[in-house]
């Protein structure tokens, strides 16, 4: 199998319900999915069609009601919560609206963070965040707290903290949703420029300007693909 046609991300008749005491809601419904490496896949939709339970779930950071699941090839439905912290952490970056960085913690340390739960030598990890750092351009910027960055600044250094462990796929969750026009297109030609180096990234927007720079677009409608387009 050659890199173009590896499938990094692949499932199967995926269902997600939730249950409250007098209700059903079907967040999923027989969803079906396959990434391959390189690929750049934008997910639209209307409010409430599903986009960010599926993301969640292609993160690891819920489980689905039915379906399979398989990451890099492995079967992850099944497994332990430790083991998909593990998988989470070797195989996923995570770009969020809100950038989640650690007020209290330097630009350089916040990007290193998933290398020390690695337990990757201290040499090493920071030999990978200076790399992230230059490669969005944030790097004269390592000892500076979040605080001190603008909201575009900030979202780079959350794209440098997602890379920093050289993940499988990139995933974004409306990475863009926070920031004025211009950060907004800022950000969005990162995470082009990205793609174009080889990253494989899937991202909710919606944006349909920034989904139209995916090469593939996933339409969802009551938590069911209506339709996808590339």
């Amino acid at each position: 199998m050659t890199p173009q046609t590896e499938t990094v991300i692949d499932i199967k008749d995926m269902t997600k319900v939730f249950y409250t005491e007098d209700l059903e809601t079907h967040a999923l419904s027989g969803v079906n999915l396959s990434i391959h490496k390189g690929d750049f896949v934008a997910i639209v939709g209307p409010s409430g069609s599903g986009k960010t339970t599926l993301l969640a779930i292609l993160g690891l950071l819920d489980s689905p009601t039915a379906g399979h699941y398989q990451l890099g090839g492995t079967a992850v439905e099944k497994m332990s919560a430790g083991e998909l912290a593990i998988m989470r952490n070797e195989h996923i970056g995570f770009i969020f609206q809100t950038f989640n960085l650690i007020g209290d913690l330097s630009v350089e340390d916040n990007v290193e963070l998933p290398l020390v739960y690695r337990g990757m030598p201290r040499e090493e990890r920071r030999e990978r965040v200076q790399k992230a750092l230059e490669r969005v351009g944030v790097a004269h910027r390592a000892r500076h707290m979040p605080g001190q960055l603008s909201g575009g600044q900030q979202q780079r250094v959350a794209v440098a903290r997602s890379l920093v462990g050289n993940p499988s796929i990139l995933l974004a969750d409306e990475p863009t949703g926070n920031l004025d026009s211009t950060n907004g297109e800022t950000v969005m030609e990162l995470i082009t420029e990205l793609h174009a180096q080889g990253s494989t990234i899937c991202m909710v927007t919606h944006d349909s300007k920034f989904a139209h720079r995916a090469k593939r677009r996933v339409h969802l409608s009551d938590g069911r693909i209506a339709e996808e387009r590339s």
